[in-house]
This record gives structure tokens, C-alpha cells and sequence, in this order.
């Protein structure tokens, strides 16, 4: 076969921004005919973006995607591009990847298994393709062969498995492909981010490569492209079971073209990155991508001094650091659409993050310091006042109106509700001045059992670490402080997570209130991760964690009874990036009933035990 040079690209898509979305596939060409390319790989559903949800079932959506491929052909002369969007043929939607050649589309290639598993939800909207299977569709007036194609470049024999089609072991369309006996597999996917992830493509790659003895070039999505799910970029090829190319991921480029002439050689190949550096890197992306998209001009957060709104600060002066040095401050700030004159970085941190400490007669010293300490480090502009005085005027008026005061001993969860619930209004009152989305600050372990405020800490635009768990958040700022040089979190780390909403001589503390969190952490996995029994989950952990099984039984209780009568706290939480294996957002992986019988007869079985 003569040396061929192929690329693969991301793309930064966003639904319905229709000029935006070809623009950037426009500029991956024109990058690539620079490189000299021959054959160019965008991503799945690289027209319209992935996350398009219901749009796709309409008429006139996929029409004008095909109308995008029609303005894409002037630009795809002296070079073959494929180029991924959906296709209805009457009452059925495809997702389809066309293949240009000398501006001419020579065919379409249909996915042949949808994925629809955790995030995904792909036969709701998609249709999959039968093996072997081709038909004839109207393109401009001429007949275009759809479904199970493969094609030829030079020498060079390729076809594709799109996305979910490489994970369907023996099943999967490479193995046709090797009877068929082609040079080249492409995989264009749409493989949304999740921590680890990334070592499981690699493994994909190496093993596709070995038993189909071929060239396998992936390329993925890039960006927080619809609010919840972040796509890395990864851009990957490998050669009879060796890795050959892998890119560096989550950049804060729209475009990137990788390309490689098809040689058995290591071309460069980025370290995979640990889950810390992993979590720092996709949340700074795509809450970059959610304050432009938005059209927001920044953040706005109140800063306890814990460590959950600790966590998003620094994230959002990651979000700032990794992008100005990726992008340079001019571009980031016109990407952004900030003004970027006379600012330094840390300026400009301080416009973008505004914080808050609400502090009431229940907050320590401690946490004050905490906050206003990280929040300097950052260079966030810094605001602190006391709700007191509101407090007690929502109090006072039910105490009116019920004949009789609240007390701590029968009232407790009605008056640490009121101090969460009374900071939200000044705070979104802040976040409006500022034209700013709100941080919500509600982790996935506090999801898990409801073990947050509604219209209280559960207020926002965004919920930046409703995916990840307690347990990771802590250790990851003892990393940050450390490795990433947030000198800031130092008074964070020394403090015992506390909601402080009760007098303090209570000595109120989140482990106390609820479990060890990393006792939440290995329920959790059994319970909604793996969708095991409460028996089950307590004959897994007996075996693996050394506890009295009375106290376990216990918490396994407590987790089931807590997480039954809290989905509907679930349903109303702001969006959250899907950032780890599993969350519990009903909207994109983990649906309950509101309503249910609470596993009551399920954790009487423990009793017997």
C-alpha cells in the first residue's frame, strides 16, 4: 500500500448553532489540506452535535443537517472527508456518517448498534442498521448508496464502526470488516468523558487493531457540547495491536487535526492522566463551554469555607489558568466574550468568580477564614454579610402564625432549612447583577441520600461535582493543594466537613448527621451503580470492609431509606456534568420512582440475618 496520510479531528459542536457547527468542521478541512491529508475523520454526529436530544425525531432537523453536508462539498475538493449526522429515511432516523470525495458524497455508512446504557438513550431516537444491509437514498438529485459500505482510497481499503459498534465484542461490524479484508478501520464517536475512561478506549484500540490486523483511527467529540455530558477529544490510531498516536485531551481549541502517514512506527503518544488531574481538566472545560454557550459572563458562588464550594472555586480558576495558557487571555476572553483589555490572569479571575460567605450567629470563625483565605489566593472578588436578621424574620412570622416558638428540640431540620433557604435569594440577586450563572454546591453523596437544602444550597444554574462523591472531593483538594499549587485550600483541608447550621455547641458535622462517606461511597456502587438488593449489598461489604455488622446494617438502612424518600430532591437538582463511571441525575443515568414502597420489606430481610 503507498504511504497514505489520514487525520483524525475534534470538533467543540453545539446544537442549533448551525454557522458555528460548520464553521469549525470548515476550519478541521482546511487544516487538514494544510497537512496534506488525504483522507480526514470528523466525529459522530459532528453536523449537528450529539447532543441534540428530541430534535432528531423531527422532520425538518435531519433535513437541515443534509443541507450542512451540501454547503460542507465545495470545501472537501482534493480530499476525501467523513463527516458524521442523522439521516431519515420516512419514518426512521439513522445515525450516518457520509463520505465525501472531490466534493462528491460516494455513500453513507449507518450505525449498526446504539448505545443505550447510563447517559444514553439512542433508541429513543435512532433506528439501527441490519449487517450487510445497503440501500439507495436521494442525495442532490442523485442515487447515494446507504448502509453497510466500505470504501477505497489509492490502495487503501476502509470502513467504519461508529462508536457503540466497537463495543459489541463478536457482534460488532469489525469483524465483517475483516472478512472484507480492509487496510483501515475509522471509529467516529460521540464516547462522552467519565474518570478512567480514556485507558479503556486505549485498550479498545490496541485489541481492535490486533484481531482485525489493521490500522484503527479514532476520533472523538470534544466539549461540554449540550450542558450535562463532556466530550474529551481523544483523537487515537493504532497498527496490529500497538498504540501508534493519542493526543492530549480536553483542549479549549474548537479544532484539532491529528494527522499520521499509515507507517507502523510510535508517532507520539500523551500520558493518561490520573482521575485528579482528569477531574481538574474536563470540569474546567466544561464550565468554560457552559459560560460562553450560556452567554454568561461569569460565576457567581457562595463560599462556605467548606469544602464543596472550596472545590468549585478552584475549579473555576483552573477553568481560567488552563485556558489562558492553552488559548492566550485575548482569545480566551473573545471566545468568552469578556473583555480582555487590561487584565492579567488574576484579574480576570476576579471578574469572572464572584464569592459570597453568608455567615449567621451558627457559622464559625474557622469557616470565614477558610473562605475568604482561598477565595484571596484565587483572586476572586470577595463579598461577606450576615442573614440573621432574615432568619428571623421568616422565623418570627411562623412562629406568629402557629402560636408558639421553634425550638432545636422539636423543630431541628425547620431551622437549619430556614439559614440555608434565606441565603439564596441575595445570592441569586448577585448572580442577576452580575449576568452570572450560579454554583450550586450539592455532591453526588449528598444526592444519594438528600442530604442538602432545596431552594437552599441546592440553588443554581449549574451543579459543577453532583456527579462525583464526597469522599473523592476531599481527597482531591488535599491534591490540589499540593500538586496543583492552591496554596489557598490549606485552612479547607483542615476543617471537618460541617453544614453549620445548627448552634455550635452541638458540634454539627456531616459524618455525624449521616455515615463515614466513604462508607456512602461503597454503598453507593453496590446499591445504584451496580443495582444490587440491600441483602445483597450488606453480604458484598461484610465480606470487604471491616465493620460490626449491626453498625452496617445500620447504615445500609439509613442509605436505602434516605435515598427512597429523596428522588424527588433528585428530579429538581440544577444539571450536573457527567464527570465520574455512574451519577444519580435521573436525566441522564439513574431513574427511580418518586414515589415507592422505600425497600421496606427488601431491609427486613436484614433483620433476619
Amino acid at each position: 500500500m503507498t504511504p497514505i496520510k489520514i487525520a483524525g479531528a475534534t470538533v467543540n459542536q453545539t446544537p442549533l448553532d448551525w454557522k458555528g457547527n460548520l464553521n469549525r468542521i470548515i476550519q478541521a478541512i482546511e487544516e487538514a489540506k494544510r497537512q496534506e491529508v488525504e483522507v480526514l475523520c470528523l466525529p459522530e454526529l459532528a453536523i449537528t452535535g450529539y447532543g441534540s436530544e428530541d430534535l432528531f425525531l423531527s422532520y425538518w432537523y435531519p433535513k437541515k443537517a443534509l443541507a450542512q453536508l451540501e454547503s460542507l462539498l465545495p470545501h472537501c475538493q482534493h480530499i476525501t472527508v467523513a463527516v458524521g449526522l442523522p439521516i431519515r429515511i420516512k419514518e426512521k432516523v439513522y445515525n450516518a456518517v457520509a463520505v465525501i470525495e472531490n466534493g462528491v458524497v460516494k455513500g453513507f455508512v449507518a450505525k449498526q448498534f446504539l448505545a443505550i446504557d447510563g447517559v444514553h438513550y439512542e433508541f429513543r431516537w435512532f433506528t439501527p442498521w441490519p449487517a450487510n444491509e445497503v440501500t439507495q437514498i436521494d442525495f442532490l438529485g442523485k442515487q447515494v448508496p446507504f448502509g453497510d459500505l466500505t470504501f477505497h482510497h489509492k490502495g487503501m481499503h476502509y470502513g467504519f464502526e461508529i462508536c457503540e459498534d466497537a463495543w459489541r465484542g463478536k457482534m460488532r461490524p469489525g469483524y465483517r470488516l475483516q472478512d472484507r479484508k480492509v487496510d483501515l478501520i475509522f471509529n467516529p464517536s460521540a464516547s462522552h468523558f467519565a474518570m478512567g475512561k480514556s485507558q479503556l478506549r486505549k485498550e479498545l484500540l490496541e485489541e481492535s487493531s490486533g484481531i482485525f490486523d489493521c490500522y484503527y483511527c479514532y476520533a472523538n467529540l470534544l466539549g461540554n457540547e449540550a450542558g450535562r455530558m463532556i466530550f474529551d477529544g481523544e483523537i487515537m490510531l493504532a497498527k496490529s495491536g500497538e498504540l501508534l498516536f493519542r493526543n492530549q485531551l480536553l483542549s479549549f481549541e474548537d479544532v484539532q487535526v491529528k494527522s499520521f502517514y499509515l507507517e507502523p512506527k510510535v508517532q507520539e503518544i500523551a500520558p493518561i492522566q490520573s482521575k485528579n488531574e482528569e477531574f481538574a481538566a474536563a470540569s474546567s472545560l466544561a464550565l468554560y463551554d457552559y459560560m460562553r454557550k450560556s452567554k454568561s459572563k461569569g460565576f457567581v458562588l457562595s463560599l462556605s469555607g467548606g469544602a464543596d464550594s472550596s472545590t468549585i472555586a478552584v475549579l473555576v480558576a483552573e477553568m481560567v489558568n488552563r485556558g489562558v495558557k492553552e488559548l492566550g487571555l485575548e482569545k480566551f476572553c473573545q471566545k468568552a466574550g469578556l473583555d480582555y483589555s487590561n487584565n492579567s490572569e488574576t484579574d480576570l479571575v476576579g471578574k469572572i468568580l464572584t464569592t459570597a460567605y453568608q455567615g449567621t450567629k451558627n457559622s464559625s470563625l474557622d469557616t470565614f477564614e477558610s473562605a475568604a483565605y482561598l477565595a484571596k489566593s484565587l483572586g476572586a472578588t470577595f463579598y461577606h454579610w450576615e442573614i440573621d436578621e432574615e432568619v428571623k424574620s421568616y422565623t418570627s412570622k411562623i412562629e406568629k402564625a402557629i402560636g408558639r416558638k421553634l425550638t432545636w428540640e422539636h423543630d431541628d431540620i425547620t431551622l437549619q432549612n430556614i439559614q440555608a433557604r434565606s441565603r439564596a435569594p441575595i445570592i441569586w440577586m448577585l448572580a442577576n447583577l452580575n449576568n452570572a450563572l450560579l454554583l450550586a454546591t450539592s455532591n453526588r453523596s449528598e444526592g444519594d441520600v438528600g442530604y442538602a437544602t432545596m431552594d437552599g444550597d441546592t440553588s443554581g444554574s449549574i451543579s459543577p461535582i453532583a456527579a462525583v462523591d464526597k469522599y473523592f472531593v476531599l481527597q482531591w483538594l488535599q491534591w490540589a493543594e499540593k500538586e496543583l499549587g492552591r496554596e489557598g485550600l490549606s485552612k479547607v483541608n483542615s476543617l471537618q466537613p460541617t453544614a453549620e447550621l445548627r448552634p455550635l455547641d452541638r458540634t454539627q458535622t456531616d459524618e455525624k448527621d449521616l455515615m463515614p462517606y466513604s462508607i456512602i461511597v461503597e454503598i453507593e456502587k453496590n446499591a445504584i451503580r451496580d443495582r444490587r438488593s440491600p441483602m445483597d449489598v450488606y453480604q458484598i461489604l461484610i465480606e470487604e470492609i471491616d465493620i460490626e455488622p449491626v453498625v452496617l446494617k445500620s447504615y445500609i438502612k439509613k442509605f436505602f431509606q434516605l435515598w427512597s424518600r429523596n428522588q424527588w430532591k433528585r428530579e429538581r437538582l440544577a444539571p450536573s456534568f457527567h464527570l465520574d463511571e455512574f451519577n444519580v441525575d435521573p436525566k441522564t443515568w439513574y431513574r427511580f420512582p418518586i414515589l415507592s414502597g422505600g425497600f421496606t420489606e427488601e431491609l427486613e430481610l436484614l433483620d433476619q440475618l
